[in-house]
C-alpha cells in the first residue's frame, strides 16, 4: 500500500486561471445552520442544555481553530455521564439537509465557473464533518471532487498552488481576512470576490480592518451575470 504523505508531488497540469470558492456563507447559509441547531437543542432538551453545548463548542473553536460540531457533542455527552438522549444529536448533525442551505444560484455559479476554468471548493474545517457537509450539500459532485479542506486555509495557500497550479487565481470568499491573506500571498496573481453574505462580510469593523476585495457582489448568484473575462485575465 502506498503511504499517503503531504510531500508527495501532485501532478496537475498548470492552468491559466483557477477559481477557488469558499463554502460557509459563500455557497451555503452556514449562519442559518447554527440558528437551526440552536433551536433544535433548546426545543429537544432545554435552553441550559443548548448553552452548555455552545460553551464547549466555543472553547473548542478557540483551541482548534474550526467548528468541531461532532467533537463538541462527544465532549458534552461525556460530561453528562453518557446521557443516552444526547445520542440523537448525532443523527441531527449527520442527517442535516445542507442542500437546503445553498444560496440561490450557488450550483449554477459553480457550473458556470467550471465551464470556464478549473474550479475548486476551498474551505476551512475538520477532516470529518466539513467534507460531509460539502457532500451533503451537493458541492462535492458539482466540482467533480475538487475539494480542499484545511484547518486554516489562509496558511495553506502554497499547498493549494501545489495541488492546483495556475498562472492566476480568482478567490470567492465571504471573509475579509481570507481575501487579505490571499492578496498578501499571491499579489497581482489573484483577483478576489467578496459576496456580502453572512456575518463576516456584513461586519463593518471586519470589513474596514482589511483591504477591500477587487470585486464585491451582493450575493453569490450575481456571478451568473458578472463578466468573468476581466477576472480571469487579472
Amino acid at each position: 500500500m502506498t503511504e499517503l504523505r503531504e510531500d508527495v508531488p501532485v501532478s496537475m497540469p498548470r492552468s491559466p486561471v483557477t477559481f477557488l470558492v469558499d463554502v460557509d456563507d459563500t455557497l451555503l447559509d452556514n449562519d442559518r445552520f447554527r440558528d437551526d441547531l440552536e433551536r433544535y437543542l433548546a426545543a429537544s432538551f432545554s435552553t441550559s442544555a443548548r448553552d452548555a453545548y455552545w460553551t464547549i463548542q466555543e472553547r473548542r473553536f478557540v483551541d482548534l481553530g474550526y467548528r468541531d460540531y461532532l467533537g463538541a457533542l462527544q465532549e458534552w455527552w461525556l460530561e453528562t455521564g453518557t446521557c443516552p438522549r444526547l445520542l440523537t444529536v448525532s443523527a441531527y448533525l449527520l442527517d442535516y439537509p445542507f442542500a437546503e442551505l445553498l444560496y440561490p444560484g450557488a450550483l449554477d455559479v459553480l457550473a458556470r465557473l467550471s465551464s470556464a476554468a478549473p474550479t475548486v471548493v476551498l474551505t476551512d474545517g475538520d477532516a470529518l464533518y466539513q467534507p460531509h457537509k460539502v457532500a451533503r450539500a451537493g458541492l462535492w459532485d458539482a466540482v467533480d471532487g475538487n475539494v480542499l479542506v484545511y484547518v486554516h486555509k489562509e496558511d495553506k495557500l502554497e499547498d493549494v498552488e501545489r495541488r492546483y497550479p495556475a498562472d492566476r487565481y480568482v478567490l470567492v470568499d465571504d471573509k475579509p481576512r481570507i481575501i487579505a491573506a490571499a492578496k498578501q500571498f499571491w499579489g497581482d496573481r489573484v483577483r478576489t470576490v467578496l459576496p456580502r453574505q453572512g456575518q463576516f462580510a456584513n461586519d463593518p469593523a471586519l470589513v474596514a480592518a482589511h483591504p477591500a476585495a477587487d470585486v464585491t457582489v451582493e450575493r453569490i448568484a450575481d456571478l451568473l451575470e458578472l463578466d468573468l473575462e476581466p477576472l480571469a485575465r487579472g
